[in-house]
């Protein structure tokens, strides 16, 4: 009987993700708005909450996460990670400084303590891997220019949290500093080992990944991936990091081959995802805490969108996919999710959970918005540039007429896809 609700729960949930996706692509609008409305609709509080499915559901959610980052790393290669992390260094503390603090200064102006407030800095700062990587891949915008800027930029923030989890870990935990050093220490050493061996042998993995049975390369791929993100988050390390440097550790055909056959398990398990995130949040915990959470969420959405702008300037992007950037990087999901969890369980700030869950709703539904119109205003901005940019030729009368307009720096190339970074 159990077993007969469960494929009953599971396929409806299927089967709806189906005909959401199905509506979001006729109307030309991704559909993770929509999947995270319909995990509020039958999770906890909501309207027909699922019960049996809960376990496969979560399991799910989680491999979902892993595949996102393992296709967005297939997109590139070892040597151009580093070589933008690299360069994009700077655009890592910007990021952290601009999207770090407003978290923290709301939870001491709301005299929750500096745990806490160490706490929602780290909810505040990390963008959504997996909600992006997914809105990246919606909008068709894996190939763009400012696509490696953005991924250096969640790549940064991943490889952060092996040094904050653990700090945030020891402070809500309350362990001496010994022991919360030796945590530090090996994971780092972990995050520095699977780097240094994506980077050194990634040729290698290749040519042993590498099979022209396509079944066999699905197993090898699939079990290799998992295999890692479990051995990274078993050592304190993002499961997430672990995937990701798998996609990059593999190039060439393998990549090539690896993508096309994970796509349709990435799609369908990316929504399971998204309806997970819903399904575990209690809509009647939102209202107290909508009002901190909403001003908290415009603010660090205005911040992400300065740190992408400027990250972009910095890379020579033109106007249009400074903007693309800017809102692209404002979904706020998974690892916020999990930073809130740790000082609820710790029981150190009771309101922190439900703030940390209706910040995180509210940008997760307005970060692929934003993605998706930034791209309007950038295009704005981009004719009024070039307008002024005109306007001094036209004073010179028929001259004038025949100048070309100036367009703004790297501007022609944002239309230009890069197929690598």
């Amino acid at each position: 009987m159990h077993s007969a609700v469960f494929l009953i729960e599971f396929g409806a949930i299927i089967l709806g993700l189906g005909l959401l996706g199905r509506m979001a692509g006729r109307l030309k609008f991704s559909p993770i708005p929509l999947y995270l409305l319909a995990g509020l609709a039958f999770g906890e509080g909501g309207l027909f909450p699922f019960g049996a499915s809960e376990e496969f559901v979560a399991i799910g959610a989680e491999i979902g996460v892993i595949l996102l980052l393992l296709m967005l790393g297939l997109e590139y290669t070892a040597t151009d990670l580093v070589s933008n992390l690299k360069t994009q260094y700077p655009a890592g503390l910007v990021d952290c400084a601009l999207n770090a603090l407003p978290g923290a200064i709301a939870a001491l102006l709301l005299g929750w303590g500096p745990v806490a407030a160490v706490v929602l800095a780290g909810v505040t700062w990390i963008s959504s891997s997996g909600v992006i990587a997914k809105v990246l891949g919606d909008l068709g915008w894996i190939g763009n220019r400012e696509t490696p800027v953005v991924l250096s930029i969640l790549v940064l923030e991943d490889l952060a949290m092996a040094v904050y989890l653990p700090i945030v870990t020891a402070l809500v935990a309350g362990v001496g500093l010994a022991q919360g050093s030796l945590t530090l220490a090996i994971a780092l050493g972990v995050a520095a080992t699977v780097l240094f061996v994506a980077v050194r042998y990634g040729r290698l993995i290749s040519r042993f990944v590498s099979s022209d049975d396509p079944e066999k390369l699905l197993l090898v791929v699939l079990g290799l991936t998992l295999l890692v993100a479990g051995l990274a988050q078993e050592l304190q390390v993002s499961a997430a990091v672990g995937a990701f440097l798998v996609g990059i550790a593999l190039s060439g055909e393998v990549a090539e081959g690896a993508h096309a056959l994970l796509s349709p398990l990435r799609d369908l398990f990316a929504a399971v995802f998204f309806v997970f995130f819903g399904l575990h949040t209690d809509p009647t915990s939102i209202p107290p805490v909508l009002l901190p959470a909403l001003a908290l969420a415009v603010v660090t959405a205005a911040t992400k969108v300065a740190t992408g702008y400027w990250a972009a300037r910095r890379a020579g992007i033109g106007v249009k996919g400074r903007w693309r950037a800017g809102g692209t990087l404002v979904a706020r999901g998974e690892f916020s999710i999990v930073i809130a969890g740790l000082a609820v369980t710790s029981g150190i700030e009771p309101q922190l959970g439900p703030l940390a869950t209706a910040y995180v709703l509210i940008l997760v539904i307005v970060g692929p918005l934003t993605a998706r119109y930034s791209e309007t205003t950038g295009a704005r901005f981009a004719a009024r540039g070039a307008a002024k940019a005109a306007a001094p030729a036209d004073d010179g009368g028929e001259a004038g007429a025949l100048s070309p307009v100036p367009a703004a720096r790297g501007e022609a190339a944002d239309e230009e896809p890069r197929d690598s970074v």
